[in-house]
């Protein structure tokens, strides 16, 4: 993906994959990259805070092993699931 032109896109892609765990670097990223240019703002929002969670928070809500608080429960967060499910081909 080309950098967004927007400062606030720019900066949630950056923060994507700078997250300090590489395993959440890779599944944040990779959205980030492919999805951030088509967020609504409202989506955005979602997204910049769930950014602002814990890596671990975040590696067990994509991985099924801890339930998401309903305050994370948003659209953007399933979109994301979504994104990194293995029914297809994997997201390079």
């Amino acid at each position: 993906m080309t950098q967004p032109s927007d400062p606030r896109r720019r900066r949630a892609l950056f923060r994507s994959w700078h997250r300090g765990m590489r395993e959440t670097d890779l599944l944040m990223g990779r959205f980030a990259d492919a999805e951030i240019g088509g967020l609504s703002e409202a989506d955005l929002a979602d997204y910049e805070a769930l950014l602002e969670a814990q890596d671990r928070d975040i590696l067990g809500w994509l991985t099924g092993e801890a339930e998401i608080p309903s305050h994370y429960d948003t659209p953007v967060l399933r979109k994301l699931r979504q994104f990194h499910t293995h029914a297809g081909p994997i997201h390079i």
